[in-house]
């Protein structure tokens, strides 16, 4: 009887804690996670349940390895936020898997992904023909994300205001963090001097954005990091 209460005070313990660890470690946790948090996710899972389970361990031994990932994740965490090239390199980097309605062979084979596994991801995305999807890509998160060839899209008001959809491309990342993004340049063909004279219209400097991307419809899309929003909306 006494065994049965220990292990049930333990069990409770285990989940109290992991419950705490989570809420410490942020909602990306609860998200489609990345590899570190997976890796994370589940060490600190097996550690919980030798907490509840295995009587042979001391409990200092298990919250002082509960302590260490969970340290280790929530730094982890804080670096790529700022770090780009340790972020790609801790999470790994999207991939297109579909271009033009075509699939892109080396790149299903170098994410080990099957052409079944594609079609179903496609029919959840209520995708049932390759030949509508201009880009396929495939997210870090093993989630895909499409982007429909403009005459299977759905029409917006800003479409019927233009009286019909601009020509679409692949969305070009040109500044992340505040550091050009030269190879998305060089690979594009397009200028550092161009991104620099946009900005320099706008009296900003590279330090001063945030995000850049040029966008499907061609257009230059610039977050900065103070976009003088006073009051900024937040749920409590």
């Amino acid at each position: 009887m006494v065994d049965h209460m220990i292990i049930l005070l333990r069990s409770i313990s285990a989940f109290v804690i992991l419950l705490i660890i989570t809420r410490f470690l942020g909602k990306q946790t609860l998200s489609n996670m990345n590899f570190h948090e997976f890796v994370t996710a589940v060490i600190l899972g097996a550690i919980a349940a030798n907490f509840a389970f295995n009587e042979k361990m001391q409990v200092i031994h298990l919250l002082i390895s509960l302590a260490v990932f969970t340290f280790t994740s929530y730094f982890l965490s804080i670096i790529v936020v700022k770090n780009r090239k340790l972020r790609m390199l801790a999470e790994g980097t999207p991939s297109v898997i579909i271009e033009g309605g075509k699939l892109l062979e080396d790149n299903l084979k170098k994410n080990k992904l099957t052409l079944d596994t594609v079609n179903q991801m496609l029919r959840q995305k209520d995708i049932f023909d390759i030949s509508e999807v201009e880009y396929g890509v495939l997210e870090i998160n093993g989630m895909i994300s499409v982007m429909k060839k403009k005459e299977y899209q759905n029409v917006t008001l800003k479409d019927l205001k233009k009286g019909s959809k601009v020509d679409q491309q692949f969305p070009i990342e040109l500044i992340m963090d505040g550091q050009l993004l030269e190879k998305n340049l060089k690979i594009n063909a397009l200028s550092p001097d161009w991104i620099t004279d946009k900005l320099k219209s706008r009296n900003k400097n590279i330090e001063d954005v945030f995000y850049a991307v040029k966008g499907t419809d061609g257009q230059l899309y610039i977050d900065f990091y103070k976009d003088k929003i006073q009051h900024p909306i937040d749920v409590e």
